[in-house]
């Protein structure tokens, strides 16, 4: 329980249901808030935890609070750090849904003797056999799937996703209905360990190394200008650069090892091509041979077709039917068969390509 309106319905949907509900909320780590009026933090603020007791009161079940500041802080955070020094971009919520949600948390909820964990995630899982399956949620414009691709058969045997099978505006009707103080509740966006949301200012502050000013280079690695530091950009971004060549140029990618900043044409921003690490197949291997599926490369991103081919236990190559633009080392490849979620990975860098 977090305190917002989707992890509370959802605990109400399961007493509903005639199961026996604890409520736990986890304490993760975040920097203080920044300027007087911030919270002290932005995913474990007093007011969220006194509204989520608030809720487990309404509800008549018991509410604990797990302290995984440190584990947090060493497992996500710090990756978060570290990805960013290697001229990546990573996802910290996938990050912290392998490392802390559903391994950290999940392991604590079984050695309870609970049978489930369950989160306020828009998904579903579907049992077919022995085994499971992950969907995208009814409401596609809130499905959380991507973020979950990290998911095991084990995993999938124990986690449930009550509010998957419904809209964000059923969710808040519902929670209304059951007269949870939450209803109207406005979610954040934000990374949950900022203390403003800047991420930038956060690397800045905490990693100051990996700011250091640099070079903008061309493909042809002639030098048109000089960055402020390589976490201060995005792949595929145009503006900002402060560089004139006569026609708009783009972020292509970053390379840590000389402190670059690689920019082209747009046409030399798409890819066919991209190679995925640490793969997860949610069945619990990989196919035999390519398979054909639609790709997202960001959490927001449209799908596009692709063949994808596992080329070892743990690594996978995605050919685009068409270019896509954008595509940036350190985020999730996650391949979909229309609603099921096969699996995916993290996005290689030329360096891990190459290794």
């Amino acid at each position: 329980m977090s305190g917002g309106v989707d992890s509370s319905v959802a605990a109400a949907l399961l007493l509903e249901q005639g199961y026996e509900v604890v409520g736990m909320m986890m304490r993760l780590w975040s920097e203080p808030g920044r300027g007087p009026a911030a919270p002290l933090n932005r995913c474990c603020t007093p007011d969220q935890m006194a509204d989520a007791r608030r809720v487990a009161d309404v509800l008549d079940i018991p509410f604990y609070v797990v302290d995984v500041q440190d584990y947090f802080r060493k497992t996500v955070v710090q990756f978060f750090i570290d990805e960013h020094a290697l001229g990546r971009t990573p996802n910290p919520c996938i990050a912290c849904n392998r490392e802390i949600r559903f391994t950290y948390l999940l392991e604590r909820a079984l050695a309870l003797e609970a049978n489930y964990l369950a989160t306020g995630h828009y998904a579903r899982v579907r049992r077919t056999g022995d085994s499971f399956q992950l969907l995208k949620a009814v409401d596609e414009a809130k499905d959380q799937s991507y973020v979950l691709h990290v998911l095991g058969q084990q995993e999938l045997a124990h986690v449930l996703f009550p509010v998957g099978d419904y809209s964000k505006d059923e969710v808040r009707r519902m929670a209304a209905r059951f007269g949870l103080p939450v209803a109207q509740k406005s979610e954040s966006m934000d990374l949950c360990f900022l203390g403003d949301g800047d991420y930038r200012r956060f690397l800045h502050e905490y990693a100051p190394e990996i700011g250091r000013p640099g070079p903008i280079l061309t493909t042809a690695g002639r030098e048109i200008g000089r960055h402020e530091g390589l976490p201060a950009y995005t792949i595929g971004q145009r503006k900002g650069l402060g560089i004139a060549l006569g026609e708009p140029v783009f972020v292509l990618r970053k390379d840590a090892a000389r402190n670059a900043l690689i920019v082209g044409l747009r046409e030399e921003l798409g890819s066919r091509k991209l190679v995925v690490r640490d793969v997860n197949w949610m069945a619990g291997q990989g196919p035999a041979g390519p398979i054909r599926a639609e790709v997202k490369i960001r959490y927001r991103a449209r799908p596009v077709m692709a063949t994808v081919t596992a080329t070892g236990e743990s690594q996978a190559q995605v050919c685009f039917d068409e270019p896509v633009f954008g595509v940036t080392a350190g985020q999730g490849a996650v391949f979909f068969d229309d609603e099921v979620c096969l699996g995916g990975g993290i996005i290689a860098d030329e360096s891990e390509e190459r290794g």
